[in-house]
């Protein structure tokens, strides 16, 4: 009898560890599902939250002209775009003197230039030529698998390449949110620059993507550690909504990517609520940071809505609440720098750490943490702030005026980080222009 009684409490005891298991299994993939995932059943789990908002944000109001000081920064970025683009292509360099280009890259050289036709710096012939010769070389650039712009080209024959810049005949991939970020461009043209829209047209009708958006959500394709491709979500709070506001005018189901509150939580940095991403990166190509970027263009492009006014506005305190607590000036950013790994991303949160810096593995890179130029003049032009002239003020100086803006200043040497860079310069200019005029797309 007694035999039989330890018998049934081992098998309650089995039954309930493994019920738990599987209990704590089924919670944690509900939790990283998107609502669209469960199709029928989306409503059944409410994962959205409520972000509250702030009484008041201290925007700064448009100017009617910039000064003669403001100008002369203006006419320093615009140096670097003159000075790297290929006359063969009329595509221009990422990076100073360095012969490839992003997706991204190119947003930033097409909203650099037409912030320089805007504020005055080019005339309209230079404008038009500028603009006709990029259009003209997308309506023939190589699509990675036939589908998609690939992840990185050459400046000078427009060639794809791979991570390493070498000519690669089958391309590494596509990021869907450079591409994102290229929406922002089809906007712009299509409200104030119609007579570029058939050539645009010509470009972006070449592009599959339904092969990017499915269900409403973004997906990019890369190549893993085993040089696998891997076709993978590309969900980062911040980015993936700040990328879908043009791809959504344009007509594309962006639903689950433009929400702001279904994969966010928030944690407490210097008495700051922050709001980051809920999804862990073992199931994606890179880290769900905390910067300054996507804010700051989602603001100066498009104008923030009700949500990313109030996590802005959060992201810019607690840069400024870290200045107040411990006296070092900060304004974070993604951004190329002079040492090695020569790219980091320099946050405030990631991976379940504050103020971290990182390479695009996830590796320490505490040595490179920045003061970001661009950074600097995003909150700078954003937010009427005693701290946004501060940051201003610590930049105002880091450039060559006849190469362009640096990327920063590194914290711990005081040293300028003299990398020069298309997305640096192309941000100081867009900035400079929505002082002036406001956001760059306007219904």
């Amino acid at each position: 009898m007694k035999k039989v009684n330890n018998n049934k409490f081992l098998f309650k005891s089995v039954f309930f560890i493994v019920s738990f298991c599987l209990a704590t299994y089924l919670v944690l993939w509900i939790e990283k599902l998107k609502p669209s995932d469960l199709g029928t059943y989306k409503n059944m789990f409410i994962k959205e939250i409520v972000i509250k908002k702030s009484e008041f944000y201290n925007l700064r109001k448009p100017v009617a002209k910039l000064t003669e000081k403001e100008m002369g920064f203006a006419k320093t970025a615009w140096i670097y775009f003159v000075k790297n683009c290929h006359e063969k292509t009329g595509l221009v360099n990422g990076r100073d003197h360095v012969p490839n280009f992003t997706m991204a890259d190119l947003s930033s050289y097409l909203m650099a230039t037409i912030s320089a036709y805007e504020l005055k710096i080019i005339d309209s012939v230079d404008f038009d030529n500028r603009i006709v010769r990029v259009l003209a070389s997308l309506q023939k650039i190589p699509l990675y698998d036939h589908k998609l712009p690939n992840k990185k080209y050459s400046t000078s024959d427009m060639k794809m390449l791979d991570e390493e810049n070498n000519n690669s005949a089958t391309g590494i991939g596509w990021s869907a949110l450079d591409i994102g970020r290229f929406y922002s461009v089809v906007q712009k043209i299509l409200f104030d620059y119609p007579q570029y829209v058939p050539m645009l047209k010509t470009v972006v009708n070449r592009w599959k993507m339904e092969d990017m958006i499915v269900k409403g959500n973004l997906y990019s394709i890369h190549k893993n550690e085993d040089n696998m491709v891997e076709k993978i979500p590309d969900g980062k709070l911040g980015f993936e909504e700040y990328c879908s506001k043009g791809l959504a005018m344009s007509g594309f189901d962006v639903s689950e990517a433009a929400l702001y509150t279904d994969f966010i939580k928030f944690i407490t940095i210097y008495d700051v609520e922050v709001g980051v991403d809920t999804r862990d990166h073992k199931d994606k190509s890179d880290d769900n940071y905390v910067l300054s970027d996507p804010y700051i263009l989602d603001g100066i492009e498009y104008g923030w809505d009700v949500n990313s006014i109030e996590l802005a506005y959060r992201v810019f305190n607690v840069q400024k609440s870290r200045y107040n607590k411990t006296n070092i000036i900060t304004a974070v950013s993604e951004d190329y720098t002079t040492l090695p790994p020569y790219f980091v991303y320099n946050t405030i949160y990631v991976d379940g750490k504050t103020w971290n810096c990182v390479d695009k593995k996830g590796n320490d890179a505490e040595d490179l943490k920045s003061v970001s130029t661009k950074a600097a003049f995003g909150w700078n032009v954003l937010f009427q702030d005693t701290y946004a002239d501060l940051l201003l003020e610590t930049v105002k100086d880091l450039n060559d005026p006849k190469k362009g803006w640096y990327s920063g200043k590194y914290e711990k040497s005081g040293k300028p980080n003299t990398t020069i860079t298309a997305t640096t310069n192309g941000m100081i200019l867009e900035c400079l222009n929505y002082k002036v005029h406001g956001k760059m797309v306007k219904l």
